[in-house]
């Protein structure tokens, strides 16, 4: 297997653990990276069929570049990173870089040469979309429960259930929605 089939063993042209003293260096190695993605492509093993005939077609596809790709081919963590974005001169060097790396996958996407959808949640580009949920309990007793009480159609359980809940109710909370059309009112408690 070369070396473009296993991107981890992939480096730039500065050796192991490099020390970049100048901006310069660290273009320079990002520079690397980028030709080297375009240089390296992914390959995806297609079946295609043409008169009966059945061959297998190595098709090419973008590969994606990627932060964490960068820092692998340029030999510096992913703290080492954040340290030279920190740093006078440096900062612009890994802005630049993190841009180029931004609108390679959002050109890759929008021309469906990368998966949109993963792309797009990966810069944040998906449709987010917030959730508020206000928590309001609402009990609604029917009043003519009442009257079956008064009528002797409960059973002595469900008395017992009905009273346990009357206890439970804070009847400060009560709120009596009047109905139309002379259906009874339904009463309303806020439990929160």
């Amino acid at each position: 297997m070369s070396a473009s089939k296993k991107f981890w063993k992939a480096r730039s042209s500065f050796g192991r653990r490099p020390t970049f003293e100048k901006p310069g260096e660290l273009w320079k190695a990002c520079a690397e990276y980028f030709e080297w993605v375009d240089a390296n492509p992914l390959w995806e093993d297609k079946i295609v069929s043409y008169q009966g005939d059945v061959r297998h077609v190595n098709v090419r596809k973008m590969r994606a570049m990627t932060l964490s790709g960068l820092r692998l081919f340029v030999d510096v963590s992913a703290q080492k990173w954040k340290a030279l974005s920190e740093t006078g001169g440096f900062e612009e060097v890994v802005q630049r870089a993190e841009e180029v790396i931004r609108t390679q996958k959002f050109q890759g996407a929008a021309a469906d040469l990368l998966n949109a959808n993963i792309i797009s949640r990966e810069l944040g580009l998906a449709d987010k979309k917030e959730h508020t949920v206000e928590q309001t309990t609402t009990l609604e007793i029917d009043t003519s429960a009442l009257a079956r009480v008064i009528a002797g159609s409960f059973t002595p359980k469900q008395i017992e259930e009905l009273k346990a809940l009357e206890n439970a109710i804070d009847v400060s909370a009560v709120e009596v929605n009047p109905k139309v059309d002379n259906e009874p009112a339904p009463v309303t408690v806020d439990l929160t």
